[in-house]
């Protein structure tokens, strides 16, 4: 393809109105995807994008799309949409949609966003009127389709972002059944930060001649993230949460689980301990999610736990951590968990709980990113399990488990069962993984401790800290 170098906004051919909205923002270099995307869909060419989250994706169609039906004014379609932009989630959604409106302030477009969890009046009503530019995820627009409250047959340019979740969230047949509905003639701008068969086979069907565009390879994360891994045993996961966030630069921290109980029982345990904290996944409705979202955004609380419903459909700025809480199933998840810091060009800090059963889990996110991750090892830790000790609220079984447990893989609250009981040894972390251990040293909480995650004290005869139980 054309190679387009990295420049200015203003040369590469968009409309003066829309960089009369990036100037407002401050916005005058196009990141690398922007600046090789928006000439080539400006054009009307079809493309296939692949990127991971918070490279600036949105903006590379979002720009071209508003400058393309800028120069062809026609009425929106009743009941339809010239522009269709499908997207997984709610929060992903409605973050696409506010960006379009930013970006078109100075231009006279109707723009709505549709997804489920709501009522239909409203987006029936949107519908009916006709709209420039549709935000849609794929159940909710079936059902309007189905209901007949929107026709798609003159829609002209279809986006499918954050395809590889659309498949993991079960999306593939509503979108076949959504685009068969579609024009052919359309234009078709397809986006994916992995591309596993089943999304190559769906973007060879949709896209026609496609630029290609890859700003970073597959599954790989963002430089500016300062990424760990702690060892620890599953029930003091909770004590060094807390730990964590004695730190004061934990000002603006994600913490991910991988089930909404789970989420529900991590942000009830800070909440005790005198964390601000709220949680976000699926359960939660609508109006709890914008406001749980918009007290994180607004910095009223610390810390917002949430399922990987969050992990691509959060665009929160001056997040400065990331904590896993559990790892997840899929490797790839990995890195659209920790790409929600060191967004728009800033660094961040990504830190991952690792208990004995997610050890293969580790594995094979250092496979897919390519990179062997700085591992530390708390298990054992004595300090932990004074803090542990301290939690005479929790149930006994956050506590300790027993032993017979820790053969199975995750329970229904979304808590590991694998460690060993609180007090009891474990191998040791570079131990059957291969995994590195980090030096100790260091100023943060979390890279405190470099043998066998103890708290520096008092030397003992031979120089090296020995456990100071004033320090717990």
């Amino acid at each position: 393809m054309k190679d387009y170098p990295l420049t200015q906004f203003t040369d590469l051919g968009l409309n003066s109105l829309l960089l009369k909205a990036l100037t407002a923002k401050g916005y005058t270099t196009p990141t690398p995807i922007q600046a090789q995307a928006i000439v080539p869909v400006r054009e009307g060419k079809d493309l296939l994008g692949i990127a991971q989250t918070g490279t600036g994706k949105t903006a590379a169609f979002a720009l071209p799309i508003l400058h393309r039906l800028l120069l062809d004014p026609k009425p929106a379609p009743r009941h339809g949409a010239r522009c269709v932009v499908l997207a997984p989630t709610r929060e992903l959604a409605t973050q696409i949609a506010d960006s379009f409106r930013e970006y078109g302030k100075h231009l006279n477009l109707k723009i709505a966003v549709i997804f489920g969890g709501v009522k239909y009046g409203a987006q029936i009503k949107a519908l009916q009127g006709g709209l420039d530019i549709l935000v849609a995820t794929p159940g909710r627009l079936l059902d309007h389709m189905a209901q007949r409250n929107a026709d798609l047959a003159t829609t002209e340019i279809l986006v499918l972002d954050e395809a590889d979740q659309m498949l993991d969230l079960g999306f593939l047949p509503p979108i076949r059944k959504i685009v068969a509905k579609m024009s052919r003639t359309r234009q078709n701008l397809f986006f994916s930060a992995t591309m596993p068969p089943e999304i190559e086979k769906l973007a060879n069907e949709l896209l026609n001649d496609p630029t290609k565009v890859s700003v970073t390879p597959s599954a790989t994360t963002v430089e500016k993230i300062a990424q760990q891994v702690i060892f620890v045993e599953a029930p003091r996961k909770r004590a060094l949460l807390a730990e964590l966030f004695e730190d004061s630069s934990f000002t603006r921290t994600l913490v991910f689980t991988r089930t909404k109980r789970g989420a529900d029982r991590v942000a009830q345990y800070l909440e005790k301990a005198g964390i601000s904290s709220a949680s976000i996944h699926g359960d939660k409705s609508q109006g709890q999610r914008e406001r749980a979202l918009t007290s994180f955004k607004a910095g009223d609380v610390r810390a917002l736990i949430a399922t990987d419903i969050a992990a691509r459909g959060i665009d929160v700025s001056m997040v400065s951590h990331v904590v896993q809480y559990e790892l997840p199933q899929v490797p790839e998840s990995y890195v659209h968990r920790i790409g929600r810091t060191a967004r728009a060009g800033s660094s961040g800090v990504a830190i991952s709980f690792c208990a004995d059963d997610e050890r293969n889990l580790l594995k094979d996110i250092q496979r897919v990113t390519r990179q062997t991750i700085p591992t530390f090892d708390r298990r054992n830790d004595k300090g932990l399990a004074v803090m542990l000790a301290a939690m005479g609220h929790l149930p006994i079984a956050e506590q300790a488990i027993p032993e017979k447990k820790a053969r199975g893989r995750g329970g229904r609250g979304g808590e590991n069962r694998a460690a060993r009981p609180a007090g009891g040894g474990g191998p040791r972390a570079n131990a059957g993984g291969g995994e590195s251990r980090a030096a100790p040293g260091g100023g943060e909480p979390w890279k405190r401790w470099g043998s066998g995650g103890k708290r520096p004290g008092k030397p003992n005869a031979t120089g090296r800290p020995q456990w100071d139980p004033a320090s717990a």
